[in-house]
C-alpha cells in the first residue's frame, strides 16, 4: 500500500522523496515489540466482522488502481458504507466515499483501497487492512448515539494512493485519490484520520513526525481508555508521505495510523499470514473510541 517514500528505517537506504518537514521515510524491516495484551475496556468495533472483510479483500487478489478487481472491489465498497456513493478522480480512478451525519465541517476517516501492481501481491496490511476498518467503523458508528452537536463523519476510500512508476517522486506520482479530494473538499473539513498499516502482527504504531501532535494526542488519550493504549507508544517515526499528506499540505490536521515496521511492504508475503485479527481489533477499538465521542 502506501506508497509513502521515505527515508529508510531500513538499512539506511535514503531514497530521497520531500516529506512535509524535512524527509519522509520508508518501512523498515526491524521486527517489532508485541504489544503487551491490556486489559480491554471496551468492546464496540468489531473485530471478528472487520476481520472477515479485510479478508474477502485478499480473495479477490491483486487490485492496482485503474484494474476491473479495483472496479469491483470499489462496487463492493460503496454498498457497505452509509449513503455510499462514487466520487470520480482525475485520470479514471474512483474514491468511494460515504458520511453520517453531523455538524460541519466534517471529520474524514478514510485508507486506499488500491494495491501495488506487483503480481501476486494482494495488499491485506497495505490496503485491505485499513479499508476493512474503515467500513467497521461506519457500521458502528451509524448504530450509535453521539454527543449533541457531533461532527458530520466521512468515510472515504481512496483510489490511486500507490505510485505506478518508482522511478517518479512518490508526492505527484501516488496518493492520486487523497489529493484530489483535499482539492475539492479542504475547506468542508476539520480533521483527518487516515489507517494505512493498522492489521499487522507484532503491532506497534508510533506518530509520524508530520502528523498533527494535538490530533494524535486525542487519538493515543482514547486508545488508553478502551484499552489499547500500548498500540501507540510515545514516541515518533520519520516523516510517512501518505494519504494525510495532502490535507496537511493544505492546513487540515491530520494524522496517518500507519506501523512502518513491516517486513512484508510491497512483498508478496502480505497476505493473511501477516496480519492479525487482535491487532485490527485493538487499532479499531481505538479509532471508533476518538470518533464516537467528538465534539
Amino acid at each position: 500500500m502506501r506508497g509513502a517514500l521515505v527515508i529508510a528505517h531500513v538499512a539506511a537506504v535514503l531514497l530521497g522523496c520531500g516529506g512535509s518537514s524535512s524527509s519522509a521515510t520508508q518501512p523498515g524491516t526491524q521486527p517489532a515489540t508485541q504489544p503487551a495484551r491490556s486489559a480491554e475496556r471496551a468492546d464496540r468495533f468489531d473485530g471478528s466482522r472487520a476481520f472477515s472483510l479485510l479478508r474477502a479483500q485478499v480473495e479477490m487478489g491483486p487490485r492496482p488502481a485503474g484494474s476491473a478487481k479495483a472496479r469491483e472491489l470499489a462496487r463492493w465498497l460503496r454498498a457497505r458504507l452509509p449513503n455510499g456513493r462514487f466520487e470520480r478522480v482525475d485520470g479514471g480512478l474512483i474514491n468511494v466515499v460515504g458520511h453520517i451525519r453531523g455538524k460541519r465541517p466534517a471529520v474524514l476517516v478514510g485508507a486506499h483501497y488500491d494495491t501495488k501492481d506487483i503480481p501476486g501481491f494482494v495488499g491485506a496490511e497495505d490496503g485491505a487492512g485499513g479499508t476493512a476498518a474503515v467500513l467497521e467503523l461506519a457500521r458502528a458508528l451509524k448504530a450509535m448515539r453521539r454527543p449533541a452537536g457531533a461532527p458530520e463523519i466521512r468515510f472515504v476510500l481512496f483510489d490511486g494512493e500507490e505510485c505506478p512508476d518508482d522511478t517518479r517522486e512518490f508526492y505527484s506520482c501516488g496518493l492520486r485519490g487523497s489529493r484530489d479530494y483535499a482539492r475539492r473538499h479542504a475547506r468542508e473539513l476539520r480533521a483527518v484520520v487516515i489507517l494505512d498499516f493498522i492489521a499487522q502482527k507484532d503491532l506497534s504504531i508510533p506518530r509520524d513526525r508530520s502528523s498533527d501532535r494535538r490530533l494524535w494526542a486525542r487519538l493515543r488519550a482514547a486508545a488508553r481508555r478502551v484499552g489499547s493504549g500500548r498500540v501507540f507508544p510515545d514516541r515518533v517515526q520519520p516523516v510517512v508521505l501518505d494519504d494525510h499528506t495532502p490535507f496537511l499540505r493544505r492546513g487540515i490536521p491530520a494524522i496517518d495510523l500507519i506501523d512502518f515496521d513491516f517486513p512484508c511492504w510491497h512483498q508478496v508475503c502480505d497476505d493473511m499470514t501477516a496480519v492479525s485479527e487482535r491487532s485490527l481489533d485493538l487499532s479499531g477499538e481505538a479509532v471508533l473510541e476518538l470518533l464516537r465521542t467528538w465534539r
